[in-house]
């Protein structure tokens, strides 16, 4: 199973969303199953944007009008177990932030955003990913989103975009 994961895209249009898809759709997630959203999707129809590709998406603080998000979530795909929340407070120290927000959940993934950031590291058998913002990169060095493959194991990757 292959997964295209965003966060932090900070869009204000439908125009801006279309562009986007289209961009990812044409790059990256050409052939994701489904895609996860680590909030601040700030445009709130982003995911009909990607439509008919399976979406899920957690509430960042920039979500205001999408209460209908939840603020965190934990998923299962093949067995794996994937916990999803935005992330608060300063980059320095989230991501000791969200592990503790999930302690006691055996995770295999807990994916976040709100620093804009790009994180793809283990952190005893549960992987930290943050696949950065595609449209803010803020002090990153580029505009990114991940891909997490799912088999027996969980495999990620940052993806530079242009």
């Amino acid at each position: 199973m292959k997964i295209g994961v965003l966060s932090d895209t900070h869009l204000h249009s439908l125009e801006a969303g279309v562009e986007l898809a289209q961009k990812l759709q044409n790059g990256p997630f050409a052939d994701v199953d489904t895609i996860l959203h680590a909030g601040d999707h700030v445009y709130p129809a982003l995911d009909s944007c990607f439509y008919p590709i399976p979406w899920y998406g957690v509430r960042g603080n920039m979500d205001d009008t999408q209460a209908v998000l939840p603020t965190s979530r934990i998923i299962d795909f093949a067995g794996k177990k994937i916990g999803m929340v935005h992330g608060w407070g300063s980059q320095y120290g989230i991501e000791t932030r969200v592990l503790d927000f999930f302690a006691g959940f055996d995770l295999d993934v807990i994916i976040f955003g709100h620093s804009h950031q790009p994180v793809c590291r283990h952190i005893g058998k549960v992987l930290l990913f943050n696949p950065g913002s595609p449209t803010d990169r803020r002090s990153a060095p580029y505009h990114t989103v991940g891909i997490l493959n799912i088999g027996t194991v969980v495999t990620a990757e940052i993806v530079r975009i242009d």
